[in-house]
């Protein structure tokens, strides 16, 4: 029996092999783990642009420059987080598609969970077997293949 757990969120990706010879009991063993810069912190500690940091003037007294506008970062929150999402998909495909695996489970936040299977290529999508809503980036190895038995 080989195959393999994806563990992800939008700032973690872990990849653990999963082998059980005979008379054995299964053994865990990470295979691939990245974290995503983009993943981590708040939007604006990312923005180059810190709106409210120059004055524009006291509109009070005449002086007001500028048209007022905040630079606000429409959707960039959620454009990053798709760009995220596929960027998971890709490497979930290209590590399946690499290890040539027939089984594998994945595990990730309700709120990406089903947008990553969405993007998933069809032939490494019917691969797979379990998919856990729950992130268990932060869950130790001896203790993650029980989510998925």
């Amino acid at each position: 029996m080989n195959k393999i757990l994806i563990i992800a969120d939008l700032g973690h990706f872990k990849a653990y092999k999963v082998s059980k010879e005979p008379m054995e009991s299964a053994r865990v063993t990470l295979i691939e783990s990245y974290d995503t810069i983009n993943g981590h912190g708040r939007m604006g500690e990312k923005l180059s642009d810190n709106a409210g940091r120059f004055s524009r003037g006291d509109k009070n007294k005449g002086t007001a420059t500028g048209s007022g506008g905040s630079g606000e970062p429409h959707n960039l929150a959620l454009e990053t987080e798709k760009r995220l999402v596929k960027l998971i998909a890709e490497d979930i495909s290209e590590l399946i598609s690499r290890e040539r695996c027939t089984d594998w489970n994945l595990a990730a936040p309700a709120k990406i969970n089903k947008q990553i299977i969405e993007n998933l290529k069809p032939g490494i999508k019917d691969k797979m077997n379990r998919s856990v809503t729950a992130n268990l980036t932060k869950t130790d190895k001896s203790e993650i293949l029980g989510y998925f038995e």
